[in-house]
């Protein structure tokens, strides 16, 4: 698992998090600072060379060595720790991949985050990335994922959460809590409802609880995931992500969904799946 840090608050309550949920799947932490050059340049107050991003990054690293450090005291998980410069998003999930992690657990302020590195990145992330981005904002840091909310709607990749969702719900013994809503459209809410039962059967089958709360309608749903999450006090929200690319094809506008229950989650994580789930290599292990 792949945890980006700028040793921000915000960041190293991503790192605590990611730390309980890599001791629960017995899993290796990558580490991973980014020094981008515009960075460089301004601390050093002239043009980049080698020799100021060598020292930059020797600095960095002490840092992140240190944090391993602490991380393997406290939990005994192996911390790798890398040092990168670039663009943010892109060496993110170009690290992830080369090391091959199950996923991305980082941590943002949300639409008015002010941290260098990871205010707007974490949403370029989210979009890009080949692999879940788990997304952290404060210090609560749960033992378990025991109460999992799973909105559903219309589009068709709202299915592609249902293994991840069986992971988490076999490995933490969870409860997933699916919520979705009845549409006006006869045909469309047949669909959708027809959705419901074939998600439901899949989680009978491995055992993996669940419930369901249906609402009138979807108006500002978004919103409503929230509300909902909070009285089940939720430990995680897991919801899909947009393309740019495929927009006009969407049934329902996931991408907007998905930035706003980002940006106002509060204390509750979210696991964001890309709709390119058929491309995914790895799982958690169990």
């Amino acid at each position: 698992m792949l945890v980006p840090v700028d040793f921000s608050e915000i960041s190293l309550n991503a790192l605590g998090h990611a730390a309980q949920v890599a001791k629960h799947f017995d899993n290796d932490l990558v580490l991973l600072s980014i020094l981008e050059e515009d960075f460089l340049s301004n601390i050093f107050s002239f043009s980049k060379s080698d020799i100021k991003d060598n020292l930059a990054k020797e600095a960095m690293l002490t840092r992140l060595n240190d944090r391993a450090k602490d991380i393997k005291d406290k939990f005994g998980i192996t911390c790798h720790t890398i040092v990168k410069s670039g663009k943010i998003y892109k060496t993110i999930i170009e690290t992830a991949e080369e090391f091959g992690c199950d996923c991305v657990i980082m941590g943002t302020h949300g639409a008015s985050g002010v941290e260098r590195v990871l205010g707007s990145n974490a949403s370029r992330t989210i979009s890009y990335s080949t692999m879940p981005v788990i997304v952290v904002k404060t210090d609560k840091n749960p033992n378990a994922y025991k109460n999992i909310v799973f909105p559903l709607d219309l589009s068709a990749e709202s299915k592609q959460k249902v293994k991840w969702a069986i992971h988490l719900g076999k490995s933490y013994k969870s409860t997933i809590h699916i919520l979705t809503y009845k549409v006006s459209d006869e045909f469309l809410n047949n669909k959708l409802m027809a959705n419901l039962r074939q998600i439901q059967g899949l989680f009978n089958e491995v055992g993996v609880a669940s419930e369901v709360t249906i609402l009138e309608d979807n108006d500002d749903f978004a919103r409503k995931t929230l509300e909902f999450a909070e009285i089940k006090l939720a430990d995680l929200i897991m919801i899909m992500t947009q393309q740019e690319d495929d927009k006009s094809i969407r049934e329902y506008i996931i991408e907007t969904y998905a930035q706003q229950i980002v940006n106002d989650s509060g204390n509750v994580p979210i696991f964001c799946v890309n709709p390119n789930f058929d491309t995914y290599k790895s799982e958690f292990n169990f």
